[in-house]
């Protein structure tokens, strides 16, 4: 039997547009409406992930024999937007436990124990910069909060580490040191830095 061409053409369209209302009816699958955001959790972990300017810039951490690099500078006149100027090198020549004769004193350890630590300080930067131990130097250890390491102890024998050294310069020198027991560690505070606690950390041999 012979169908007429627009018959087929009529039967089609009806076929067509019942797949379409199928298409849209509400089963979930709807696919013109938006896709659904982000959970809300994922949005608050990103909110609460820590800032990058929070985290404390990292001193170096030297033993006997090694050397590392910090930087110095300054802050502007209000105390803020600190930019580094110049760098230096710490090396640790050596770290040996004293007694107070054998550093020429009648003081005894205020803390428990005196170290004589030997340290060369270089300027590796291209702007001076100026170095002040005393009163800047912190100990501490797994037991121990930080406590003032600094004495005048040996002040006046051999270079002076305390000075300014111009780009290049360098100076070899030894510091007095009282701290309670063997171990832990020293830091040099003397920095402007506001996102750092030290601007180097020497271990010291136990």
């Amino acid at each position: 039997m012979h169908i007429p061409r627009y018959a087929v053409s009529a039967a089609s369209a009806a076929v067509l547009g019942a797949v379409l209302v199928g298409c849209t009816s509400d089963d979930g699958n709807d696919l013109s409406k938006p896709a659904p955001s982000a959970p809300a959790t994922a949005e608050k972990a990103v909110k609460e992930s820590p800032s990058t300017s929070a985290t404390k810039s990292a001193a170096p951490v030297v033993a006997v024999g090694e050397t590392g690099t910090f930087g110095l500078g300054e802050t502007d006149e209000y105390g803020e937007n600190y930019k580094v100027t110049t760098k230096m090198q710490v090396t640790v020549v050596s770290a040996k436990y004293v007694t107070p004769a054998e550093v020429d004193t009648s003081n005894k350890p205020e803390q428990g124990q005196y170290v004589k630590l030997t340290l060369t300080l270089k300027n590796a930067g291209k702007a001076p910069a100026e170095i002040m131990t005393y009163g800047m130097m912190k100990w501490e250890d797994d037991q121990t909060a930080a406590q003032d390491a600094s004495t005048l102890e040996g002040v006046g024998d051999g270079p002076d580490l305390d000075t300014t050294y111009k780009p290049g310069q360098a100076v070899t020198g030894s510091l007095v040191l009282d701290v309670a027991r063997r171990g832990g560690q020293v830091s040099y505070v003397g920095v402007d830095d506001p996102d750092a606690d030290a601007a180097f950390v020497v271990k010291l041999p136990k």
